[in-house]
């Protein structure tokens, strides 16, 4: 895939400013009860030309524009993103960090907790689909306690699985320079429910020696700028109804199946 030219700037609209909780003191914070935003992602391959981080950038994107579009209505703060997650099924390529799914829900219950004390509600924005094995045990356990806390998955309609068009085109959108376009290939393009018992037995290298589960073929940053919008729209409009079922998930899910965890049970 060649890259594509890099976007103008004034080609975009200009988003609002999310309010984020590194930027306050604790003054700042006294006499609210503010809703905060945690973005959860991963630092793990994303095939040879995307970056580590690129869960962790969709999800903070997300969180932030969603958060910008509620006008301080609900009092909505944006913390630091988490990007060490449970990414057990890519630990056969280089550069992917994971702590596996006891750490991750110890971590999620024990920033849940701590966030709790002054905050009034959580939500876990996850950037990442195997988190969410022990991301809705955490939230589970935490909303057990009498504490309002949900997650919400960045999960674009009729998305490729990893590192495919759907992601090319939200990091072309987010971080242009980051993406090595001369370096994308095409991997299998099955839907992840028929690759499902080969990555669970061979994890994702044995299925996909690129790491590409999807074929980033015609990825542009006009497709990912729709893409983040849409999603952000939903967080938005899922925030204010705060409608949070028994899983922890926040809002109605799509219509798409739950990417399961692969791998070596990390």
């Amino acid at each position: 895939m060649a890259p594509p030219p890099a976007p103008a700037a004034r080609a975009w609209p200009r988003h609002r400013t999310a309010a984020r909780l590194a930027d306050l003191t604790w003054p700042d914070l006294d006499d609210r009860r503010p809703l905060v935003l945690l973005p959860l992602g991963s630092c793990e391959q994303h095939g040879p030309h995307l970056p580590l981080d690129t869960d962790t950038a969709v999800a903070s994107a997300v969180a932030e524009r969603a958060a910008a579009r509620l006008h301080g209505t609900p009092d909505v703060l944006v913390a630091p993103a988490q990007p060490y997650a449970a990414s057990g099924e890519h630990e056969g390529f280089p550069g992917t960090v994971s702590i596996g799914h006891t750490a991750l829900s110890l971590l999620v219950t024990e920033i849940g907790r701590s966030i709790l004390r002054w905050a009034g509600r959580l939500l876990v924005v996850n950037g990442h689909g195997s988190n969410l094995t022990s991301l809705s045990t955490a939230v589970a356990g935490l909303r057990e306690e009498e504490r309002d806390a949900a997650w919400w998955p960045c999960a674009p309609k009729n998305s490729d699985a990893h590192a495919g068009r759907t992601e090319t085109s939200m990091m072309l959108r987010l971080r242009h320079s980051a993406v090595r376009g001369e370096r994308a290939v095409a991997g299998p393009t099955d839907p992840v429910h028929l690759l499902m018992d080969r990555l669970v037995a061979e994890s994702v290298r044995g299925v996909s020696p690129s790491g590409v589960l999807g074929d980033p073929s015609g990825a542009r940053a006009s497709e990912g700028e729709r893409l983040l919008d849409r999603m952000a729209d939903r967080l938005a409009e899922d925030i204010r109804a705060w409608r949070v079922s028994e899983r922890g998930r926040l809002g109605l899910p799509e219509r798409r199946p739950v990417i399961a965890p692969a791998g070596g049970g990390r």
